[in-house]
C-alpha cells in the first residue's frame, strides 16, 4: 500500500489480461491539507472473504493529473 508519486510509462511485447474481475471502491478526501485519491480493491467471488479489502493505493494531486492525462491521450477521454 503506497502513495503514488508518479507513473513510468513503459513498454512490454505483450500484456496478458487477468482472468479474475473485482469491485472497488474509490475514496476522495483531503489529508493535512492535501487531496488525496484512494482506490481499494475488494477480493473475488472466489476468495474465502469476499468483500475483503485486497489492495490500496493512494494518488495525490500530481499522480492524479499525471494518470488522467495518460488515459485521456491512450482511451481518447474528453
Amino acid at each position: 500500500m503506497a502513495v503514488i508519486r508518479s507513473f513510468k510509462l513503459g513498454k512490454r511485447d505483450r500484456i496478458a489480461l487477468h482472468p479474475t474481475e473485482v469491485e472497488a471502491t474509490v475514496y476522495y478526501q483531503e489529508y493535512d491539507g492535501r487531496k488525496i485519491l484512494q482506490i481499494d480493491t475488494h477480493g473475488s467471488d472466489h476468495r474465502e472473504i469476499p468483500d475483503k479489502v485486497s489492495q490500496t493505493i493512494q494518488l495525490n494531486e500530481s499522480s492524479a493529473q499525471e494518470l488522467y492525462d495518460m488515459l485521456k491521450k491512450d482511451f481518447g477521454f474528453r
